[in-house]
């Protein structure tokens, strides 16, 4: 069975330097490869791909996850959890649905600690 994900905090979209400008440390480079490891599995890559190009329609909800990707809503719900602890999307009650947006400033921290000179 998988190892859960350290719990990181959520409040900061990433902790430290491009990993090009120096050599991190082993909490920093803890840090980047939970959030990395949340992305390495492709239904999560493809549920992200979708909360995306949803979002400006109106943040899609588990349910409607689900329905696009073919999985049941708890296997979805496990998921968004993973991409929820590793602070990559927000999640937001709604009555009797969740709705999951992209957290963006998190997104743009990531690929520039990885490539300062993307984007």
């Amino acid at each position: 069975m998988p190892k859960a994900l350290p719990l990181i905090d959520m409040n900061a979209p990433v902790c430290c330097s491009p990993v090009a400008a120096q050599p991190l440390d082993d909490e920093a480079a803890l840090e980047i490869a939970m959030r990395l490891k949340a992305l390495a599995d492709p239904m999560r890559v493809r549920l992200l791909s979708l909360i995306l190009t949803c979002e400006a329609l109106d943040p899609p909800t588990t349910g409607v996850l689900a329905g696009f990707v073919g999985l049941a809503e708890s296997t979805v719900s496990h998921h968004l959890g993973q991409l929820r602890t590793a602070g990559l999307i927000g999640s937001q009650r709604r009555g009797m649905s969740v709705h999951h947006t992209p957290r963006r400033d998190a997104l743009a921290a990531l690929a520039g600690v990885l490539d300062p000179h993307c984007c």
